[in-house]
């Protein structure tokens, strides 16, 4: 269809507006400034100068200019600068920066409001002006732009229309500051080179206080971020000098700010301890693909237009059959020419095609440098490139994202090719996020190796750092300014420096003197002091890094079957975490749910339940007192050898001596517990009883009748413990068995009849009754007061796989979960002297029960006061005889076994004292001894490991001087022994301690 058909349709129109909808793009103001200085790079500009003039009578005081010496444009080229997105630089092989053809329209708009465009190529000059201004003022809607252009040598306008010209030159002339054609010559005349572009931005952006966004006052050899502190920002997102130093990957374009040259860095050899890791991956595929489709519509396109012009040749043919005219062969031979160079370009592009869906299956090669960054260790993290310009910047992985002090100050550096990564159009991020989460990713893996390679952490990084003059607690801390530190650093990281001319980078040998030497601007080859590389002629030397190797250690089918356990552990976590949060809406809901959830237990046993619902594979825990309720539940081998005792141990007495009762029984000796394990073993009925009235005890508060249902829920829930009663009896089997004694039956039947659990058939569940909102209500407040006696409990943490001892001095609780604040008693210096932790997690334990002077009888009584008194019930009959004796009995072994040494009362007495001799034994006295006695043997044992790690300290330290000397010494002989043979043998090219030890090998292998 001919374009005529299409002159009477509507067409898309670019109204003024976008114009600063298009420099909202870049977020940071450098990457608009950076633009302007990709587009010199990509003009093949050897030089660039960045600087201010100053016009008060402009917004912001000052103008902005860049100038440089790349090919510049003609006035046709220029036509393509207000083209949006039309770019001559896109191609899927291209290596320039540009690709969008919206760089400096976007830049330019994001930096002010109007810019001024002067280039120079051949013998033409071109001016091109785009104000935002000057549509503002006119009332525009439409982006007008005013295009002169000039004769290089007779300075005549190169025009066929005078009166557009004379137009586009008044506009100019009345919304630029240039007033006249003579100062904009002026501008051309800065342009020294046979090439070049000027551009000049102006009415500058202002911040809120009506200050320019960029700061040109505090430093005069500088652009910096107006409003930004010079402490705790990265250097390059405050100073442009600084960006534009690390902006490339191998910087060949000189910069200039401010008339004073840009140190450009070569990010690879500023490193200490480089390594290159090399990483294939197939996983990047998005820019190849959207190639691939492109070529397809391209191959299909070029095909389509080929059959048809063969159709066309072969009725052609047909049709003039023997026709052997003059005209005719003419005619037929221009469609058979057509019809081959259209089958020509189909094959081509077929090719095309191919090679592109072959390239797509084939592996992208990726080259990851790391080393680590001793000037300046803060400044640490991944240098992403894209075709050789700086996409992200200090991007934390791998090990550096736990916050810690592994692969600290390490920084990695790569260079992504446009196939692979597909940048934003403000280049600095890249279109394809999850792709590029996958490139971090990989590079984390990497990162961990080279730590491992360097060996760092083997030797101790506290060490390292102290070497090169790292001084300080603090990480952000700069190095020490000392010569003797300051010349280490200068050793590891020789000065690699661009010639002025050449542009080839050269790396200066170490000369003492040399230590923070300050270098012309104007540096040349001819300054080299190495003889090799005083020339411009000689060629660069290349950059030979080691070459890393990532080890992937391949699981073993323990490890593969371990961590398939973990996951399917992890799962069914997860899935009774939901099971316990459903919601209730009825009261069939509630029949649905566990029985300690049903229950809705007060705060008396509620710490208790929710301890034993988060250790699921744990025992039940006897009842504890009210400072212990929060505490997760003691280890499994503990609890086992407490469950037959507390089974057994239950005669019928108030509630409130029932936590003093528990921790007495926990105390009992091996002797005792064997004695009433066998009792427990052969009722679990009874023990299983207990364990319900122990739950249900806080709920006689409510009526009989609710007392009645919580028991019908406990013989229900006998039939789902079935598993759990079997691995308890096969427990306690273990124990050594004795003979059941009548006693320890009466004591069984008694504690049945205190616990109120009657031998009865089950009867049916019935319409369980609402529990009382007040009781809910109340469930957070408890939770919370509870959570605050946890204070002041002695307990062990784990760390690095390690524990150890502490006591818990904070409590931090809300709705989800409770925090503990540990203090650790003793810890390595290296080790935090407080941690908090989770409370019931994995990683902290409760290390004994509270010291009985914290915790007595008699202060146990007192505590209980402040708790809500409970009813007693005068339906239980008194405490037998039986039971009584048992109790006495057990109080003399409790009593002998922990018994302090040097005590008033003689040991042998216990053993004849009658019950009430024992009820006024002085508890605390006995226990205050006894611990006071336990703690000064645990302060000598702690007085004697702190000398002996002192003494193994003093040791190690000196045994770290004598090494380090002997590395000196050994340094100092292989620089003498390299002097020696260079005196011998001048052509000798020795740079690496390697190096000197193989060549010493090979004379000694030759000598033999």
């Amino acid at each position: 269809m001919a374009y005529s058909s299409y002159s009477n349709l509507s067409r898309a129109q670019l109204t003024f507006e976008y114009l600063h909808t298009n420099s909202t793009t870049h977020e940071f103001l450098f990457g608009a400034l950076a633009e302007l200085v990709d587009n010199s790079r990509d003009a093949n500009a050897t030089r660039i100068d960045i600087y201010t003039e100053k016009r008060p009578e402009l917004r912001g005081g000052f103008m902005l200019c860049f100038l440089d010496d790349g090919i510049g444009m003609d006035p046709i080229e220029a036509t393509h600068v207000i083209q949006f997105g039309k770019s001559n630089k896109r191609s899927p092989e291209s290596t320039q920066i540009g690709q969008y053809g919206n760089g400096l329209k976007s830049g330019s708009m994001r930096i002010g409001k109007d810019f001024i465009l002067f280039t120079k190529k051949d013998n033409t000059l071109t001016c091109l002006f785009l104000s935002r201004t000057f549509h503002e003022e006119e009332g525009l809607d439409e982006v007008i732009v005013p295009l002169p252009s000039w004769d290089l040598k007779t300075k005549e306008p190169l025009t066929s229309d005078p009166e557009k010209y004379a137009i586009e030159t008044e506009l100019i002339f009345k919304y630029s500051p240039f007033k006249n054609e003579h100062q904009l010559m002026d501008q051309f005349n800065k342009i020294e080179s046979s090439s070049g572009t000027l551009v000049v931005v102006y009415n500058l952006k202002l911040m809120d206080n009506g200050e320019p966004e960029l700061d040109v006052e505090s430093d005069h050899q500088d652009i910096l971020m107006a409003g930004t502190p010079a402490e705790g920002v990265k250097p390059e997102r405050r100073s442009f000098r600084a960006y534009t130093a690390v902006l490339y990957i191998d910087p060949r374009m000189r910069i200039f700010i401010q008339g004073h040259k840009v140190r450009t860095k070569r990010l690879s050899c500023c490193l200490y301890k480089p390594r290159v890791y090399k990483y294939s991956s197939t996983r990047f595929k998005t820019r190849a693909e959207q190639e691939v489709k492109k070529a397809d519509h391209l191959a299909k396109i070029a095909e389509e237009k080929a059959r048809e012009a063969e159709s066309k040749r072969v009725a052609m043919e047909a049709r003039l059959g023997n026709d052997l005219s003059k005209e005719s062969r003419a005619i037929l031979r221009k469609v058979q020419d057509s019809a081959m160079m259209l089958r020509r370009d189909a094959d081509i592009r077929k090719r095309n095609l191919e090679a592109k869906q072959k390239a797509l299956k084939e592996p992208k090669d990726l080259n990851f440098v790391f080393g680590v960054n001793i000037g300046q260790r803060e400044l640490d993290g991944m240098f992403v490139y894209n075709c050789s310009r700086l996409i992200k910047m200090y991007e934390k992985t791998g090990p550096q994202l736990e916050g810690g002090m592994a692969c600290g100050g390490v920084v990695g550096v790569v260079d992504v090719p446009y196939l692979v990564l597909e940048p934003t159009h403000n280049k600095q991020d890249f279109a394809d996020a999850k792709e590029y989460r996958h490139l971090l990713k990989a590079m984390g893996e990497h990162l961990a190796q080279y730590w491992k390679d360097t060996n760092i952490a083997q030797k101790g990084i506290v060490k390292f750092w102290d070497e090169f003059g790292y001084l300080s607690a603090s990480w952000s801390a700069p190095p020490s300014s000392e010569l003797r530190y300051k010349r280490r650093r200068a050793m590891e990281i020789p000065i690699t420096i661009q010639c002025d001319k050449c542009l080839k980078w050269r790396t200066l040998p170490f000369q003492m003197d040399a230590v923070d030497k300050r270098y012309p601007d104007s540096w040349v080859c001819l300054m080299n002091p190495d003889g090799t590389q005083d020339r411009c002629d000689a060629p660069e030397q290349k950059q030979n890094f080691p070459v890393g190797v990532l080890k992937k250690d391949k699981p073993t089918a323990e490890d593969k079957q371990k961590e398939l356990a973990d996951k399917i552990k992890q799962q069914q976590e997860k899935l009774e975490a939901l099971q316990k949060t459903s919601t209730i809406k009825s009261a069939a809901d509630i029949k649905k749910l566990p029985l300690e959830v049903s229950m809705k237990p007060s705060e008396t046993s509620g710490q208790t339940t929710r301890s034993s619902e988060r250790t699921v594979s744990r025992p039940r825990s006897p009842p504890l007192p009210a400072h212990l309720k929060n505490a997760p539940s003691v280890p499994p081998s503990r609890t086992a050898s407490q469950r037959p005792t507390r089974a057994s141990a239950a005669p019928p007495t108030p509630p409130k001596s029932e936590p003093s009762r528990t921790r007495a029984a926990a105390k009992t000796p091996p002797a005792a517990t064997k004695s009433t394990a066998k009792a427990s073993a052969k009722t679990p009925l009874s023990s299983r009883s207990s364990r319900a009235s122990t739950k249900a005890s806080p709920v006689k508060l409510a009526a009989a009748g609710q007392r009645k249902r919580i028991i019908e829920q406990e013989e229900s829930e006998e039939e789902e413990e079935g598993e759990e009663e079997e691995e308890e009896e096969d427990s306690e089997e273990e124990i050594e068995e004795e003979p059941q004694t009548k006693k320890s039956k009466m004591a069984t039947a008694a504690s049945n009849r205190g616990k109120v659990v009657e031998k009865a058939p089950p009867p049916k569940r019935g319409k369980l009754d609402e529990v009382p909102e007040k009781m809910q209500q109340k469930e957070p407040e408890n939770d919370t007061k509870n959570a605050q006696k946890d204070k002041g409990l002695l307990v062990e943490v784990r760390v690095n796989k390690e524990w150890f001892t502490g006591k818990v001095i904070a409590v931090e609780a809300n709705k989800q979960s409770i925090r503990w604040k540990v203090k650790f008693d003793y810890v390595p210096r290296a080790t935090p002297k407080d941690r908090w932790v989770f409370k019931g997690s994995d990683e902290v334990r409760l290390m004994r029960p509270p010291s009985p002077n914290s915790q007595t009888p008699d202060t146990q009584q007192e505590t209980e006061k402040g708790s809500a008194p409970m009813e007693p019930d005068t339906t239980q009959p008194g405490t037998s005889r039986e039971v009584t004796d048992s109790l006495v009995a057990m109080l003399r072994t409790m009593l002998r076994y922990f018994f302090p040494p040097a005590f008033r009362i003689p040991k042998d007495d216990v053993n004849s004292m009658t019950a009430e001799e024992l009820m006024a034994f002085p508890l605390k006295e006995y226990f205050q001894q006894y611990e006071s006695g336990l703690q000064s043997l645990c302060n000598s044992y702690q007085s004697r490991a702190d000398a002996r790690a002192k003494a193994v300290e003093e040791k190690n330290n000196n045994t770290e001087l004598k090494l380090k000397e002997a590395d000196e010494k050994l340094q100092k002989l292989r620089t003498n022994i390299v002097a020696l043979l260079q005196k011998v043998q001048e052509d000798i090219d020795i740079n690496t301690d390697d190096e000197l030890d193989a060549y010493i090998e090979d004379l000694l292998t030759k000598g033999d």
